[in-house]
């Protein structure tokens, strides 16, 4: 089932989602089942699934010499998508890069996910390479995230790459697209990454799932200014609970996000990352339980491989 009918199917009550990461190649997916065990008492419609890019390893080939290869240390996202989806019932997503991949390479993955009935895909451009400043697109693939869902919506019109039918049948994808209350970290600001959004939503994005945030009324702004800028989809909030100290560097470094001075102060309070993780889960209670106030679509939770802070969150709202 679609997102967008999960969402019309629980008739104004919030839904519990969340994301995961898949297990670096050579580690077993019994693992991911571990996490995955404890949250399905509530329920989740759907489940994410990330994808991660390419990126270089070095060999050492003796005499100080290097060869620099190219790999991906968490791959098999579909193939994960369809175990949990077989296992567990639920409806999965598969995250879609532009970074990477090529336009073909993009199709198969397109391709095999119809095959195997997932409905649902999140659209991404991906962040830069570590090596680099800017991302970059892989050649012959996407630079934009709004070229990945036209994509998308010309392959549920039956039209694939090349003009060439491959299929007498179309994709039905309900597709999911990415969105920054506190703008995107390239954007020059909030109104001109509100355009790109719509641009997206204008090529086909069925619903919006926002980048991490901790403070509640950026949320409630950035979905009101995104319907004055003519975006009518539904807008899912993202949330993520902080878990140890370095976070206050590291989240607003990689995300370029802001951490409310309370929250800032009752972390540095702490004297070991298991309090800072018992704050992390109360900040995190307080703003689901604010947001499901409000009436949000679906509280969607990134539980980053990990999943008791999430339960102990989910426990105290549904």
């Amino acid at each position: 089932m679609k997102v967008t009918e999960h969402i019309k199917k629980a008739n104004g009550k919030t839904l519990f989602s969340f994301e995961i990461i898949p297990p670096q190649k050579g580690r077993n997916i019994q693992e991911l089942y571990d996490n995955i065990d404890p949250l399905m008492e509530f329920n989740p419609p759907f489940i994410d699934v990330t994808t991660s890019r390419e990126e270089y390893v070095y060999i050492d080939k003796g005499q100080g010499l290097l060869d620099r290869k190219i790999t991906r240390m968490r791959p098999g996202t579909v193939g994960i998508c369809a175990a949990i989806k077989h296992k567990y019932n639920v409806d999965t997503i598969p995250h879609v890069l532009c970074g990477g991949f090529t336009k073909e390479e993009t199709e198969y993955v397109l391709v095999d996910c119809h095959y195997l009935g997932i409905e649902n895909v999140m659209a991404l451009r991906g962040d830069a390479m570590k090596h680099q400043q800017y991302f970059e697109p892989a050649e012959g693939g996407h630079t934009y995230a709004s070229e990945l869902v036209k994509q998308m919506s010309d392959l549920n019109r039956g039209k694939y790459l090349h003009d060439v039918v491959e299929s007498d049948y179309k994709t039905n994808f309900c597709i999911g697209v990415a969105g920054y209350p506190e703008k995107h970290l390239e954007a020059p600001s909030l109104n001109t990454d509100l355009k790109r959004l719509k641009e997206k939503v204008d090529a086909g994005a069925n619903y919006v799932v926002t980048q991490m945030f901790f403070d509640n009324a950026k949320y409630f702004e950035f979905v009101e200014k995104a319907k004055q800028a003519g975006i009518n989809v539904p807008i899912i909030p993202g949330i993520k609970p902080i878990a140890v100290k370095r976070h206050l560097q590291l989240l607003p470094q990689v995300f370029k996000i802001d951490i409310p001075e309370t929250l800032i102060q009752e972390v540095e309070k702490c004297k070991d990352n298991n309090q800072v993780r018992q704050v992390g889960i109360e900040w995190a209670v307080k703003q689901s339980q604010e947001l499901l106030k409000a009436g949000v679509p679906v509280l969607h939770y990134y539980s980053m491989g990990k999943s008791d802070n999430i339960k102990a969150i989910a426990s105290q709202i549904f």
